[in-house]
């Protein structure tokens, strides 16, 4: 199984420094879900963000699938993604070293 990673950036500044819109809010919780229920099925391998609340904050997600196509389903439907509210980018991935 290969390994893919995909980057997400907000669309709108504004939703990680505390004006986020319900739009926005309902999107991420949706997101959460959808990454939780993926990590609980054994696709994903980590999930996580940077801390900081500003323009160079991020997020990704690790995670296995047989091909790019199959990854780009993955990652097209986040529901962050599909609802336009994160912008992503995904990349073929190989985790080279990962404590026990």
């Amino acid at each position: 199984m290969n390994q893919w990673v995909y980057l997400l950036t907000p669309a709108r500044l504004e939703m990680v420094t505390g004006q986020a819109t319900e739009d926005e809010i309902s999107a991420v919780s949706r997101h959460f879900a959808y990454l939780q229920d993926l990590t609980e099925k054994g696709i994903m391998i980590l999930v996580g963000r940077t801390q900081n609340n500003d323009e160079h904050t991020f997020g990704i997600a690790i995670f296995e699938a047989p091909d790019e196509a199959a990854a780009r389903i993955i990652m097209e439907n986040d529901p962050a993604v599909q609802s336009g509210v994160m912008k992503a980018t995904l990349y073929p991935y190989f985790i080279a070293l990962m404590r026990k």
